[in-house]
């Protein structure tokens, strides 16, 4: 579509024509998605608020200038980060993962009941929107568990200053306007965020070593055998089962509750998937939905697995 005619749409969309405005409303579904999921972690929720910003942008369409091509995409973005900062006032409790509420679990121990918390919610690397190889890289990078454990921790406004000054690339110009504030301001509050932030990985694994981890790890719970499994993790690994508050510290933790798994869950099999720009592996028992983990690997062996309830599977197409 040329320039002119994606202008016609949007001026179309602007005075009126729902058939314009669902096309454009399709079109930046994916973005705006992302955007909602990072500034509140939770994939549920950044539907709803999609779906709230395309009310809000209908009700007030007439209100839209087209002030060049990309402006109907940076108004619907000023809709979005407003809409999720009057979530973020209304419901303020960041979002968790386990071993942020408190010690290690005995692995020798039942773990705990599961528990109605504001948890994380994994994110399918399928609905990035980037494109762009090196966009991908920064989508991915901005969805993984660590910077979204991390985000949460920021004043709401600070959060939304950090996500569209670097990941969506937003001036800090436009960025001040959009909060209202002025473009000291939004440099003071990059400052700080970044201050909290983790930093970007330097030895990112390649596709081809997490394929072959994920594989070994799937085969090696296929098979229960607990010796390839301990073959797989690092020292220093920690597993997270979110809702479930318990989570373990260190391998011999992890073989530990693994083994008393392998005895009581039963017949295992995997689909391998990705999430949160992670290799995935979601787990079925007994042909039913079990978990879905996923594996931070560090240098060929896993450094972390978080395993989230069979609801997440609704997230997944390839899934359902």
């Amino acid at each position: 579509m040329s320039i002119a005619e994606e202008e016609q749409v949007v001026l179309a969309a602007r005075d009126g024509d729902e058939r314009a405005f669902g096309e454009l409303a399709e079109r930046y579904r994916p973005e705006l998605r992302v955007l909602c999921y990072r500034m509140l972690g939770s994939l549920d929720e950044a539907e709803d608020l999609v779906q709230d910003t395309y009310l809000r942008a209908w009700r007030a369409r007439d209100t839209f200038r087209l002030e060049g091509r990309w402006s109907f995409r940076a108004w619907l973005y000023r809709i979005a980060t407003n809409a999720c900062l009057n979530a973020l006032s209304r419901s303020p409790l960041r979002k968790v993962l386990p071993a942020q509420l408190g010690a290690a679990g005995d692995p020798s121990e039942p773990v705990a009941p599961p528990v109605e918390l504001p948890w994380l919610q994994p994110f399918p690397d399928d609905l990035l929107a980037a494109s762009d190889p090196e966009e991908i890289v920064v989508a991915k990078e901005s969805i993984e568990l660590a910077y979204l454990a991390a985000i949460q921790h920021l004043p709401p406004r600070q959060r939304a200053a950090l996500i569209l000054r670097e990941v969506v690339g937003w001036s800090a110009k436009d960025v001040a306007a959009l909060l209202e504030t002025t473009d000291a301001a939004v440099a003071s509050a990059l400052q700080r965020a970044r201050a909290t932030m983790p930093s970007r990985s330097a030895s990112r694994p390649s596709t081809a070593e997490e394929r072959e981890v994920l594989r070994r790890y799937m085969d090696a719970h296929e098979r229960a055998d607990i010796s390839a499994l301990a073959a797989l993790l690092r020292e220093d690994a920690i597993a997270e089962m979110p809702p479930i508050p318990t989570w373990f510290d260190g391998r011999e933790a992890i073989l530990t509750a693994t083994a008393r798994g392998f005895q009581t869950i039963g017949p295992v099999r995997f689909i391998a998937t990705h999430a949160n720009g992670r290799p995935a592996a979601a787990c079925f028992a007994n042909g039913r939905p079990f978990s879905l983990d996923l594996l931070r690997i560090e240098r060929g062996q896993i450094a972390e697995i978080t395993s989230f309830g069979p609801d997440t599977f609704r997230f997944f197409e390839e899934l359902t």
